[in-house]
């Protein structure tokens, strides 16, 4: 079904590029018949392409799409609690693995704004324990994107400080000891600050936890679901860290997020830019070949700054095209393994490539002058 219908949203989304007709006016307020008609159009056409991703893969979680701020498609599908059977919906917190990053190389960010640090320092200047020939050279822009050379799999170097991409979440988390001594703060104070300057309220990191609704994590499949064991506290702990993948969050709170950081309300526009600087290459094992920045993924055709997570049992992917101003987020708290991580990722990548699609219509609509519409008499 979701094939079967793309042609015609995509038409829906490109159509009517002739002059618009003239707005009826109220006041300052202009409203144009033609444009709130292609918007209902297109929030229909939409809804029939997404709601089709949750019938073809029965999703367990829930899809969101804001656009300058306001909500253009939102369902949640399946169990909160899969033995209470409470359902899921737009209040549910979600374990968002890896899309955690962001949030601690923003941390970074404000404080080298603040001073308190530099991107070229050499992270031994705050971690006394990397203060070794073979650590010496390690700057934390070299953490931030992932050419440490920090292995996940062991204690020395798998390669030399800036050569390769070689991706650490071993690096992310070794950033969070660096915000912590370089501000003098934990690492969730300085969290609870950055997400009240982003006025998200329902956002946690593992460790501290205080709300309600969480979606856990669990797998297998919805008929026979395992919870995650000592969900959320787990994440805090160094094979994952809070840093690397261990902030809990809701589809809105991530909108509110993608919308904050990148319209320049968290960062000042140079660190923005160094923070969207594309710095490395990398093949993603699921969504194919990106470049890194500062704790962010970056995409061309569409232009879009993403990042997918998963930590046991929990799959997230958050996505913001900045040309349109559209925040998209696919969060979900179950995961069959037994299919493989990249089936896993199934949903997360049929919501992408129709959201790719689209955005790459809205650009070509957006770049193609209006055709004038010659009327014989």
């Amino acid at each position: 079904m979701t094939r079967y219908f793309l042609p015609l949203l995509l038409y829906i989304f490109v159509a009517c590029k002739s002059e618009s007709p003239k707005p009826l006016s109220s006041g300052e307020n202009t409203i144009s018949v033609k444009d709130t008609v292609k918007e209902w159009e297109q929030k229909k056409m939409l809804r029939i392409q997404l709601d089709s991703v949750f019938a073809e893969t029965n999703l367990n979680g829930i899809v969101s799409v804001y656009r300058n701020s306001q909500k253009y498609y939102e369902r949640a599908q399946g169990f909160e609690n899969f033995k209470t059977k409470k359902p899921l919906d737009s209040n549910s917190v979600f374990a968002i693995g890896s899309v955690s990053k962001q949030f601690a190389a923003a941390m970074i960010m404000r404080l080298e704004e603040n001073g308190k640090l530099s991107t070229a320092d050499k992270i031994s200047k705050y971690l006394p324990e990397y203060r070794s020939k073979t650590f010496e050279e390690i700057t934390i822009h070299h953490l931030l994107t992932h050419t440490s050379g920090i292995s996940d799999l062991g204690p020395g170097l798998q390669s030399k400080p800036g050569a390769e991409f070689n991706y650490s979440n071993k690096g992310y988390r070794v950033l969070g000891e660096i915000v912590e001594s370089a501000s003098g703060k934990s690492y969730d104070e300085n969290a609870r600050e950055l997400f009240a300057k982003a006025g998200i309220s329902n956002t946690y990191t593992a460790e501290h936890f205080t709300g309600k609704n969480l979606a856990g994590a669990h797998t297998g499949t919805a008929r026979n679901a395992t919870a995650v064991q000592n969900m959320p506290r787990r994440l805090a702990h160094s094979s994952i860290s809070t840093a690397a993948g261990g902030i809990l969050s809701t589809a809105s709170d991530l909108h509110r997020w993608n919308l904050a950081l990148y319209n320049g309300k968290l960062l000042q526009p140079n660190s923005l830019k160094k923070f969207l600087a594309k710095t490395s290459e990398m093949k993603h094992p699921v969504i194919g070949p990106v470049n890194y920045g500062y704790g962010i993924m970056l995409a061309a055709s569409p232009a879009s700054y993403l990042h997918t997570g998963y930590v046991n049992g929990s799959p997230s992917l958050s996505i913001f095209y900045p040309d349109s101003n559209t925040s998209v987020v696919i969060l979900s708290n179950i995961a069959d393994m037994g299919r493989g991580k990249n089936a896993v990722f199934n949903p997360h990548k049929e919501v992408k490539r129709i959201t790719d699609m689209i955005e790459n219509a809205l650009t070509e609509m957006n770049s193609t002058p209006p055709k004038k519409v010659t009327v014989n008499n």
